[in-house]
């Protein structure tokens, strides 16, 4: 007799931490059909993302159990109003193939008391005289290391184990941390330079640093004494959570599915913290324990790395947009981790814990003209690709390159401007004399807007050159319209040059990606 499997394992794969929570919810939900689960991330197995995973699963001969379900994020309610509707034909359909998974019957629900049980861990207060004598030695790593990949992994194994312990150490290289924008502007963008301190790692242009950042002392300070905490002895914290009926009413309202979209609204718009959270709600009295368990880690922020390891061995680079913004309510924010890089001290030994890994930018070979776009922060990845082939042209003959960089105004936000006229002329890498060229679109200077597309169009017949001898194509910047107004861009280009109809020009970029030579790196 067959044995059925009455375990449901759930996959999720993320970047941004919103596949990890929708696959906790649908965990939650399941167990409180009585169903037994297991969680595992993607990256345990050699798979890909959605869409090609459910086709290459139904080209083996796989059924799916109902159709495949699709989050939008820029919906007005997020991913979850795709989720909520998916969920419920999930256990409808679940129970007619498998009813062995939900012995009493998808409509049966444990309540979330029972199903609370006691919390996953256990809280060891330190006081703080003893833990500053055991980090007294600066140099002591292994330790450090060791303490931020338990820290990691206190989300019930989430986390890949390989990936809670960092790449690397990094240490900010004395007075470089320096706006490239005016002070006036309305954008600060900053460039980075870090040194590695425990080890040289190996990396390429291209590539993605994660940074691990750190809580504002403040935001730490206060969050402390919202929760009664002493952070140098043990405190019992109060073992009930809400005590006030109007505000246990509000947050099961905003836990169901009624109340969604308000929770969209008063959480995700408004971008609230776990600490804004409580201060609306401060008869909730949740023991430690539970705020280690609920409250997800910070998660890395990935920046385009921009320097090239051939130029500058044991030094990493990065371009980053400290980010701040308004929220409907009119809520001043601040992003957390470029806020922190912009805050710190390059006279201070601050360690910053980094991972790396491969961006979709793969490393040109030095023959290989290149068509690069990078308006904004885009140009960063692309600024270790011009470093990286001013230091091979000293050995070697390098294949052109053509790159357009876009910003508002000339005089405010022209990112690396002398790095890009150097190396445009004097048969640099970007000068016209050996092939490139480079061309910045200024989309404020003049009463009609242009962008990096309008740049474009004007060295049409340089483009269809380059694309003729064999180039490739890298985009990279804001995800919004310019990745798709860069792409039209090339199709009439195409087009025009070849005299080909539209149509054909939109089959020859696509060859183009299949053959790996159109790359796209977007950000939102």
């Amino acid at each position: 007799m067959e044995k059925k499997s009455k375990t449901l394992l759930i996959l999720h794969a993320t970047q941004t931490g919103n596949a990890l929570d929708v696959a906790e919810r649908i965990a939650r939900e399941a167990e409180r059909r009585a169903c037994t689960v297991v969680i595992r991330s993607t990256d345990d197995y050699d798979a890909f993302v959605a869409k090609k995973l459910d086709k290459r699963l139904s080209d083996l001969g796989a059924t799916a159990v109902v159709e495949r379900g699709l989050g939008d994020d820029q919906h007005p309610s997020g991913y979850e109003a795709a989720l909520d509707p998916w969920l419920s034909s999930l256990w409808s359909r679940l129970n007619e193939i498998k009813p062995h998974f939900f012995p009493k019957g998808p409509d049966f629900l444990v309540s979330n008391e029972e199903l609370i049980g006691l919390p996953k861990f256990q809280v060891t207060y330190h006081n703080v005289n003893d833990m500053d004598s055991r980090l007294s030695t600066a140099t002591d790593f292994k330790y450090l290391q060791m303490q931020i990949g338990r820290a990691r992994s206190m989300s019930s194994g989430k986390v890949p184990h390989e990936k809670s312990k960092p790449d690397a150490f990094l240490k900010m290289v004395v007075v470089k941390n320096f706006p490239l924008t005016r002070a006036s502007h309305e954008k600060d963008v900053r460039h980075f330079k870090f040194e590695f301190v425990s080890q040289v790692i190996k990396y390429e242009i291209g590539d993605v640093l994660e940074v691990l950042p750190s809580q504002s002392p403040a935001a730490v300070d206060s969050f402390i004494q919202r929760c009664n905490l002493d952070p140098e002895s043990l405190i019992t914290l109060m073992s009930f959570f809400a005590t006030a009926e109007h505000e246990k009413e509000r947050l099961q309202y905003f836990a169901s599915p009624e109340g969604r979209d308000d929770l969209y609204q008063y959480n995700q718009k408004e971008r609230r913290t776990v600490l804004e959270v409580l201060e609306d709600f401060p008869s909730v009295q949740m023991p430690f324990e539970w705020f280690v368990q609920f409250v997800p880690p910070l998660k890395n922020r990935a920046f385009s790395i921009s320097s090239s390891p051939l130029a500058h061995p044991t030094q990493v680079h990065l371009t980053v947009d400290v980010v701040s913004w308004t929220t409907p309510f009119k809520r001043k924010r601040q992003g957390l981790c470029s806020t922190w890089l912009a805050s710190l001290d390059p006279e201070q030994s601050i360690y910053i814990p980094v991972w790396f890994h491969k961006g979709l930018l793969p490393p040109p070979p030095p023959s290989l003209p290149l068509i690069v776009i990078g308006p904004g922060t885009g140009c960063a990845p692309f600024r270790g690709f011009v470093e990286e082939r001013a230091v091979q042209s000293q050995s070697s003959t390098i294949a052109p390159t053509l790159l357009f960089f876009g910003c508002r105004n000339e005089n405010n936000d022209f990112l690396y401007r002398d790095f890009w006229l150097s190396h445009s002329e004097n048969d640099g890498v970007l000068s016209e004399a050996k092939g490139g060229g480079f061309y910045a679109a200024f989309s404020r200077d003049q009463p009609q807007k242009v962008y990096v597309q309008h740049k474009m169009r004007e060295q049409s017949e340089r483009i269809w050159n380059l694309l003729c001898e064999g180039a490739a194509i890298y985009v990279a910047g804001s995800s919004t319209k310019m990745p798709s107004d860069v792409m039209v861009a090339f199709e009439e280009i195409i087009s025009k040059e070849s005299g080909a109809p539209r149509e054909s020009a939109v089959r020859w970029l696509r060859s183009l990606e299949k053959a790996g030579k159109y790359h796209v790196e977007a950000w939102s």
